[in-house]
C-alpha cells in the first residue's frame, strides 16, 4: 500500500468518491466525518496528507487546521482544504493558518489528485536523506 491519506468530510457520498479515487491511485485512505475525529486522527495516525472540509460537525475544518498546526508543528501533515466556502476571506484565512492548498467545491477530481501528487512529491523531495 502507498502513503496514508486522511479524508475529513461529513458528506458521505463525497468521502466515498474521494476514498475510491485515492485508493485507486495507490493510497491507503481513512475517512472521518467530524472535526474532532479529524484532530484525533491527525495526532494519532501517521498521515502523509489530509483532505479537509471546512464545514463539519463538532469542530470546523478551520478549527481542525489551527489545532493540528498548533499541536503538531512541523510534524503536521500537509492539509488540503476542499470546501464549498469560496469567499476570499476563508481562502486567505486557511492559507495563513497553514493549509498547503485550497480547492472549492464543486471541484475537478483529477485536479485534486494532481495537486495531492504534487504536494507529496515535493514533500519527498524536501525530506532529508538517511545517514549511512
Amino acid at each position: 500500500m502507498g502513503e496514508r491519506i486522511l479524508v475529513a468530510d461529513d458528506d458521505d457520498l463525497l468521502a466515498e468518491l474521494l476514498e475510491f479515487r485515492l485508493e485507486d491511485a495507490g493510497y491507503e485512505v481513512s475517512v472521518v466525518s467530524d472535526g474532532e475525529a479529524a484532530v484525533e486522527a491527525c495526532q494519532t495516525g501517521d498521515y502523509a496528507l489530509v483532505v479537509l472540509d471546512a464545514m463539519m460537525p463538532v469542530k470546523t475544518g478551520f478549527e481542525v487546521l489551527r489545532l493540528v498546526k498548533e499541536t503538531m508543528g512541523k510534524e503536521a501533515p500537509p492539509i488540503v482544504m476542499l470546501t464549498a466556502r469560496a469567499n476570499e476571506e476563508d481562502i486567505v484565512q486557511a492559507l495563513r493558518q497553514g493549509a498547503t492548498d485550497y480547492l472549492t467545491k464543486p471541484f475537478i477530481p483529477e485536479e485534486l489528485m494532481t495537486r495531492i501528487g504534487s504536494i507529496l512529491a515535493a514533500r519527498v523531495a524536501r525530506a532529508p536523506s538517511p545517514q549511512l
